[in-house]
């Protein structure tokens, strides 16, 4: 049986709620539940309104609501998407609409699963089929049910859905229950779990401020195959669960901006600048460290960013 345990979360980032005081902005920047896109929506926010003099909302929402509004033109950009988490929303707003355009500089991410690396030293735990041993599991039992826990991501995220579609290929699904919470509340239950000397799995990437934090066991898989990599997300196959597979690992992953095509007419100078912006992947993990460790406040770090990057932030604007 497929056990998922749910958990209340919160949305890091200085966005908006969607409201009615947003339709009077210039931009509307979508911000889903993660520490990195909130840091970039806010850097594009401070360029934008210091640079070219319009006004710009951030509001939260989920990576379907922001590319749907995007295509509606109620928002114009989404800061960070990652492919091929959502090359279904890609596929359908970029290439067969046209509604979307997609910034080309992608930073390279990994993803994965990890074990804390005490854990996974004491028990010899090494690939991902550990997770289907009973004794292995068991280990991460808190509750005393029987079952380990193991966090596959926030609610709402493409990433979780395919975790799930991973647990039952690989079949861990039925040793373990997978958990979903908010990133802040999983990785506050790492830190917890460490300092107290208790075992901990669950979803990992980079680029990410985690592991500068913590020594983690990536949990090894067979290389990525797209013969046994068919995953549906909900969006597109009420039954995606039952009808999809991946008993392999992660293909590479790159993050890009998406933004509204119709810019380029409207606000060719926020086009320009939307579809030049770059970051490295060192950068996106020390955004997260400032506004997750650092406890900085995104609209105060995205201002130190820009100001400490002007020559960076000119050439972007530049057509």
């Amino acid at each position: 049986m497929n056990h998922i345990k749910l958990l209340g979360g919160t949305v890091l980032g200085s966005a908006f709620m969607l409201g009615s005081t947003a339709m009077a902005a210039d931009i509307v920047i979508g911000v889903p539940n993660w520490p990195s896109v909130s840091a970039e929506a806010n850097i594009l926010k401070v360029i934008i309104e210091d640079n070219l003099g319009l006004e710009v909302e951030l509001q939260n929402g989920t990576n379907p609501i922001v590319f749907e509004a995007m295509d509606s033109g109620s928002m114009q950009a989404h800061p960070e998407v990652w492919l091929p988490n959502q090359q279904n929303l890609h596929d359908t707003y970029v290439t067969e609409k046209g509604t979307v355009a997609m910034n080309p500089n992608g930073v390279e991410a990994f993803q994965g699963m990890c074990v804390d690396k005490a854990t996974a030293d004491a028990h010899e735990i090494r690939s991902i089929d550990d997770l289907t041993k009973p004794e292995i599991a068991v280990l991460f039992d808190s509750d005393g049910n029987g079952q380990g826990e193991v966090w596959i991501g926030a609610p709402g995220w493409a990433s979780t859905n395919v975790e799930q579609v991973r647990a039952k290929s690989y079949g861990y699904d039925q040793t373990m229950e997978l958990t979903q919470s908010d990133e802040t509340l999983a990785y506050a239950a790492l830190d917890t779990a460490i300092d107290a000397g208790k075992p901990w799995v669950g979803f990992c990437y980079t680029p990410h401020y985690v592991f500068a934090l913590h020594e983690l066991q990536v949990l090894e898989e067979p290389p990525h195959d797209p013969s046994n990599w068919d995953v549906k997300q909900p969006t597109d196959d009420p039954n995606w669960l039952e009808n999809s597979t991946a008993a392999s690992a992660w293909d590479s992953a790159y993050l890009h901006i998406h933004y509204q095509k119709a810019l380029e007419e409207t606000h060719p100078d926020v086009a320009t600048l939307f579809a030049n912006a770059a970051w490295t992947t060192e950068e996106v993990s020390d955004m997260t460290f400032a506004l997750v460790i650092d406890k900085k406040e995104p609209a105060d770090y995205a201002k130190d960013w820009v100001a400490a990057n002007e020559d960076r932030v000119i050439g972007w604007l530049a057509n």
